[in-house]
């Protein structure tokens, strides 16, 4: 099974009724693949879905967002960060991302923030960096 991180834009994609967010969720609850979580990633998450502007957009109430956020890390596996690669990314708020992801042996980073997170100083080649709907792809031709 393939661990992949899942950046907070695709879940907040998927709490605003994003098709192709809402899918990769999915493919995390019905164990198509295994999501790996730390603390950074995890204060992010709680800090977007806490954002009334944004998510007074969702088709979800409030307890159906915790809900989905509770689902879904249960399928999680917590991985604990030990190594900062800095500098790596422009913006720094996104290195975490890619330390989650070493750290926690994925393969891949399922973002809709491609262009920030490839601009990377740090090359790292086994870890593919995608979005949602590309990884919907590969992940449905690893099924067959």
């Amino acid at each position: 099974m393939h661990r992949v991180v899942i950046d907070t834009n695709v879940f907040v994609a998927a709490c605003l009724g994003g098709g192709h967010g809402n899918q990769v969720i999915r493919a995390c609850i019905m164990g198509q693949c295994l999501p790996i979580m730390g603390s950074a990633l995890l204060m992010e998450y709680e800090d977007v879905l806490g954002r009334h502007e944004l998510m007074d957009q969702s088709p979800l109430t409030p307890l159906e967002r915790l809900d989905l956020l509770k689902i879904f890390l249960s399928k999680c596996e917590w991985t604990r960060v030990y190594f900062g690669w800095r500098p790596n990314l422009p913006d720094e708020a996104d290195n975490h991302l890619i330390e989650l992801a070493v750290a926690g042996g994925a393969s891949h980073i399922v973002s809709r923030n491609l262009k920030d997170l490839m601009r990377g100083e740090l090359r790292f080649p086994q870890i593919k960096i995608t979005d949602p709907a590309q990884y919907l792809l590969e992940l449905s031709t690893w099924a067959h």
